[in-house]
């Protein structure tokens, strides 16, 4: 029997957190999907923040991962990080133990989490000597520089000539992603190992009812940085509020916790005075109250720059909400045709069509008969995709 190791290092690492990345609900979508997939011969594997790198035992790590999606859950009230005290009987039962390194026939790691570390990543490869199957959700920091943490752009660099020189087969979470890979790595002279586009399903919210409020809304939901563009809306927002009625300026619901190099963008959520009353920030939201908000919203706004996929426009669709988004490769991929797309840079182009959206205008009655035809991807279909290509790598 066909064994799988898939390595959680990520979610091991995300114990203090009570609200999942992106990157955490992909790799617990993985823990999740592979069992159904593979069953018991299905191992999970870490690098704990000790460093140590082994198995975890199968009890515990099911334990864990229930424990991880509990605290995520909206029955769970707490909104901050545990403290490094709270936590340590988890860091103690979550230390990897060598027995079994090297019985496995796949290593399948779907986050970047030590990646950057290629002597540990190559050593851990070394020690299985295995195939390696991983995943690339984005190029952003290499692409676009401005946007990363600073020195953000070598690290990723680092991680994708790991990628480069160690994976038998890549996922790609969208063919921009897969093109963007490729790219990089023949303009660097670097090897590119096959790679397949695998969408990320589509988060499934609860259940509510739409949220009811006295004026319409939008909504914009993503962590709070400057490749998503939230300056376009404000400075919008702002502009309605300075010229226009009140009764006519619509809402706006910012999603998100704050990011990294957000300063201007902080500062007009905190200090702009035409922006009060309009403007709302939500830094913490359980998956019930993003259900019932999106679902009341007149529609989602994305102005991204730049993104890998752009998973809250397939969110928002599967809600049945419109989508409003910059027309980049990303969104195209994730809207399928679906949403209404507009120039990153024209302000004037968004609040034409966001006040337009707001008086439920023919644009949005022709956006909600296009989402009629809309099929959100799902985990079940991408899983199928991870195990083609974990079962191709041992041919």
């Amino acid at each position: 029997m066909t064994r799988i190791v898939l390595d959680i290092s990520r979610l091991i690492s995300r114990v203090r957190h009570a609200h999942p990345s992106g990157v955490d609900r992909v790799e617990m979508a993985y823990a999740r999907g592979l069992a159904d997939a593979f069953g018991g011969a299905l191992d999970f594997a870490a690098v704990h923040p000790t460093g140590v790198y082994g198995r975890l035992p199968g009890e515990v790590a099911s334990e864990y991962l229930d424990y991880l999606e509990n605290r995520w859950s909206d029955a769970n009230k707490t909104k901050g990080e545990r403290s490094v005290a709270s936590v340590l009987p988890w860091m103690r039962r979550l230390v990897p133990v060598r027995t079994g390194v090297g019985s496995g026939d796949v290593l399948v790691q779907v986050s970047p989490h030590h990646l950057h570390e290629p002597a540990k990543t190559k050593r851990i490869m070394e020690r299985e000597g295995i195939p390696f199957v991983c995943m690339v959700h984005d190029l952003i920091p290499i692409e676009f520089p401005e946007y990363a943490r600073p020195g953000g752009a070598a690290t990723h660099e680092t991680r994708m000539e790991t990628v480069s020189k160690l994976a038998d087969a890549v996922l790609a979470n969208s063919a921009a992603t897969a093109s963007a890979f490729t790219r990089w790595a023949e303009a660097k002279s670097l090897r590119v190992p096959p790679i397949h586009v695998a969408l990320l399903g589509t988060e499934r919210l609860p259940e509510a009812a739409p949220l009811k409020t006295e004026k319409p809304y939008f909504v914009c939901l993503g962590t709070i940085e400057p490749r998503k563009n939230h300056l376009l809306l404000l400075h919008q927002w702002r502009h309605m509020a300075q010229t226009l009625p009140a009764e006519r300026v619509p809402s706006l619901k910012v999603i998100g916790r704050r990011g990294w190099e957000n300063e201007q963008i902080v500062d007009m959520l905190e200090r702009s005075p035409a922006l009060v009353g309009f403007v709302e920030e939500i830094n913490n939201c359980s998956d019930a109250e993003l259900a019932a908000t999106l679902k009341g919203a007149c529609a989602l706004v994305m102005p991204s720059f730049s993104e890998g996929y752009g998973m809250p426009i397939a969110e928002a669709l599967s809600a049945g909400t419109p989508v409003l988004a910059s027309d980049i490769v990303a969104h195209r991929e994730a809207g399928a045709g679906v949403p209404d797309f507009l120039d990153s840079l024209d302000g004037p182009a968004w609040q034409e069509t966001i006040l337009s959206y707001a008086e439920n205008g023919a644009q949005r009655a022709a956006q909600l008969e296009r989402l009629q035809e809309w099929k959100a991807p799902t985990w079940e279909e991408h899983i199928a995709i991870a195990q083609s290509v974990i079962e191709s790598v041992l041919r």
